[in-house]
């Protein structure tokens, strides 16, 4: 059995998320405990929450929608990159192995942040450049290891659009810090929300043979 690496931030109460985004509250509303027959919750958050999907409708009035993405993208091949700088650009890219690669996935210094419930403005982030890049590439996914592709208070969104339009999924919030650069193969499904800008997703790695 190959190794399956679960890069998943796990959602629950008091968690990191976007600012200005809604807040996590999970609350057990039936206990067996209590005399109910079954234990229920109820779970209120964003759609940008933890580890999560943006579809073309994230930035785009007449984009896809999440549960209209086509599934190809999130399952097959994927490359995790690892780069120390605060910004992925165009130049980095350009010496990196990226021939054939259609999924991608960023390993930055924000993993060493993931379990901090501190938000760091100063995330490392890709440039607009290095989007435009990664499409001519013909990459479908493209994942970072914080809760934005973009630098924060981006004004011109030039990294997301760049994505959006071109149809490249984008997968943030995930968890790298437990895992090696190199191939794996990326496991991935946004949950299936009608009409939705975004929406979490389970992510998994699996070491190849």
């Amino acid at each position: 059995m190959r190794k399956i690496h679960d890069i998943t931030v796990t959602i629950q109460n008091g968690m990191l998320v976007y600012p200005g985004d809604p807040g996590v509250t999970l609350k057990r509303v039936k206990e067996i405990g209590n005399g109910s027959s079954a234990n229920l919750s109820e779970y209120c958050m964003g759609s940008h929450t933890g580890t999560h999907v943006d579809p073309p409708f994230h930035f785009l009035p007449e984009g896809a929608k999440v549960d209209a993405l086509p599934l190809e993208p999130f399952i097959g091949p994927a490359l995790v990159l690892e780069i120390s700088s605060d910004e992925i650009t165009r130049e980095f890219l350009e010496k990196a192995p990226l021939e054939n690669v259609e999924r991608l996935l960023f390993k930055t210094k924000n993993s060493n942040f993931s379990q901090d419930p501190v938000f760091h403005e100063d995330f490392a982030h890709l440039t607009g450049d290095a989007a435009a890049f990664l499409v001519e590439l013909g990459v479908k996914l493209v994942g970072i290891d914080y809760l934005s592709v973009e630098q924060y208070h981006s004004k011109d969104h030039a990294v997301h659009m760049a994505f959006l339009k071109s149809g490249v999924v984008i997968l943030e919030g995930l968890d790298l810090s437990g895992v090696d650069p190199g191939w794996y193969e990326l496991l991935c499904l946004p949950l299936k929300v009608e009409d939705g800008d975004g929406a979490p997703a389970r992510a998994v790695l699996m070491e190849r043979a």
